[in-house]
Order: C-alpha cells, then sequence, then structure tokens
C-alpha cells in the first residue's frame, strides 16, 4: 500500500517500520496546514507505503520543551509546599529537608519524566502533545526503549550539566569554568539551527527526530458510509491481514487519494485471489475494512487478536 501525505509515523501499521503503535489513531494534517517542502521527509516501507513526515520546527521544539519545565517546576512547588508542611508538623529542619528533596526530585524528574511519556504509545511528553508534536525513529520502525533513553540522556550532558556549572557560579567556581559552561550550552543549544533536520545531539545519538502529529478531525464513519455492502467476502480473505493492515487501510480511506486507493485496491484484489468487478476502488475498499473489521472484532470476542498479516490466524 502506499498511501499519500501523512504527518504522523509511530507505528503505522503494515510495517514493522513505522512508528505508531497499533490502536493508536493515526494523525492526518489540517487541511489548512501547508508545511514547506523544506520540512517535509518521504519514508517509504517495505510494502510500499510512502509515509511524507513534517519535520517540528525549532521554536515548536523550544515552547515544548519550556512546557514541560514549567511542568517539572510546577511539580517541585507542589512537592516542596507538601514537605514543608511535614517539617512543621515534625521536628526535622524544613531547610535541610528541601534541600535534599529538591536535589533527588530535580535528578528524578528531568531524567525521568520525558523518557516515561515518551514511552507511551503516544511518543511525547504533555508539551509536545500541546503543540502537535511526537517523537519518530528517522528509519522509519518502530520507536524503541533504547532511543528513547539515549535521546533524553543526551539531555543531561547537552543542558543540565552546563546549566549546574552556571548555576553554582557563586559558590567559588573558576570563571574559566563558568566560560566553559556558557560555550557548552550554547554549542548543545543552537546544534539544531546547523542541520537541516533541526536535530539535537541526543536526536543523533538515539536515531531520532521530532515530526508534527496534530490530532485527527474524524470527518467520516469508515464503518458506516454507504455501500460498504457490495463486495461479499469470505473468512479465508479476511484472515489475510491484521490489526495494523486495518490502520493503514483507515489511512487510506480518510486521505482519499485516487492514485493511492487505486494501487491499495489493486494489491488487496491480488492478495484475496479476487479480480477487479467493475466496483469503484472506493467502494471496494470501504467494503474490505468494514468486513475485516468485524471479522477481527468478533474473533477478538473469542481470545484470538492477530496483530497484522504475519500473526498466524
Amino acid at each position: 500500500m502506499r498511501p499519500g501525505p501523512a504527518n504522523a509515523p509511530h507505528n503505522a501499521p503494515m510495517s514493522a517500520h513505522l512508528n505508531r503503535p497499533v490502536g493508536a489513531q493515526p494523525a492526518v494534517r489540517p487541511a489548512a496546514y501547508l508545511p514547506p517542502e523544506g520540512r517535509v521527509r518521504e519514508l517509504v516501507t517495505p510494502e510500499g507505503v510512502d509515509l511524507r513526515l513534517t519535520l517540528a520546527e525549532g521554536g515548536e521544539r523550544v515552547a515544548a520543551f519550556l512546557l514541560d519545565c514549567a511542568i517539572i517546576i510546577g511539580a517541585l512547588i507542589a512537592l516542596s509546599i507538601a514537605v514543608l508542611l511535614v517539617a512543621f508538623a515534625t521536628s526535622f529542619a524544613p531547610g535541610e529537608l528541601l534541600v535534599v528533596v529538591w536535589i533527588m526530585a530535580s535528578f528524578f524528574l528531568r531524567n525521568f519524566y520525558f523518557i516515561a511519556f515518551e514511552l507511551t504509545p503516544r511518543a511525547a511528553t504533555p508539551g509536545k502533545r500541546v503543540l502537535g508534536l511526537r517523537v519518530a525513529m528517522r528509519n522509519g520502525g518502530p520507536l524503541t526503549a533504547e532511543a528513547i533513553f539515549s535521546r533524553n540522556a543526551m539531555r543531561e550532558i547537552e543542558l543540565f550539566l552546563p546549566l549546574s556549572l552556571l548555576a553554582a557560579a557563586g559558590a567559588g567556581v573558576d570563571g574559566w569554568i563558568n566560560l566553559m559552561g556558557l560555550v557548552w550550552c550554547a554549542v548543545f543549544v543552537l546544534f539544531p539551527l546547523f542541520n537541516k533536520d533541526r536535530l539535537r545531539v541526543g536526536d543523533l545519538v538515539g536515531g531520532t527526530w521530532v515530526v508534527r502529529a496534530p490530532k485527527r478531525v474524524l470527518d467520516v464513519d469508515l464503518s458506516g458510509v454507504e455501500n460498504t455492502a457490495v463486495v461479499a467476502f469470505t473468512s479465508e480473505q479476511l484472515d489475510v491481514y491484521g490489526v495494523k493492515e486495518l490502520n493503514v487501510l483507515e489511512d487510506v480511506l480518510r486521505r482519499k487519494d485516487p492514485a493511492v486507493m487505486r494501487s491499495v485496491a489493486e494489491r488487496i484484489r491480488g492478495k484475496i485471489g479476487m479480480r477487479d468487478t467493475g466496483i469503484r476502488d472506493l467502494e471496494f475498499l470501504q467494503a474490505y475494512y468494514t468486513g475485516l473489521r468485524g471479522h477481527l472484532e468478533t474473533r477478538l470476542l473469542f481470545g484470538r487478536r492477530r496483530r497484522d498479516k504475519y500473526d498466524a490466524p
């Protein structure tokens, strides 16, 4: 299948090389949004699925990061208030307790906040979700835990470590060390401006990039369209595909690109051994989508879930 323009990767079905997890809603670019060609990247999967991803702008990434930092700081403030309340109710000295809590909590939050949220199916922190962004693999493969850990571990070296040096400027730290911290920050912070994909060093290490993933607007109920019963399929014909392929077919039907629908319809007909009966490609695909979804849901009721076409029925 070879769908047209899209904005969201993350395990788009029919291939292990897409980055949208099974069951996640694929994202479609709003009609009014036309990204510049310089920010569009193409990924073609082994099945011929052509994903056109729109890279996030530098300003969007900075804004998302600042939002996440605001959330982290808010969590630290809330924790500090709780610590003060506990300290006043006990014999602990609030000052010493606050210092310990801030050191431990800030380290934990700045390292695991990003990892935890990017490990979710949406592959995005709250800041990224507000800006309509998500993390994806540059090779089109599924986003791995190793890649997420690598890209976020590098943030400690890129930003937080030099900032810690600068914050210690009043503690007798040599001026040259402060200057080195400033240069260090500048190099890593400005690094995305010197590569066309706007990659951080963490993105280079993890093999990731950040792409636009705006919320999908559902403009049609694909299972309720008219004329979807014009073709009847046998269980053997519906057993050819699984959940991943169903989601790719959903993408194709929502985009309604005639050339793509023709290519996909021909591929499905060849796979299930059905000749072209003269039915329009759109009607054929709608009928197969409805039949496949019902077939998979019925199997699921009996505890059998077919992930993709490689998962034996």
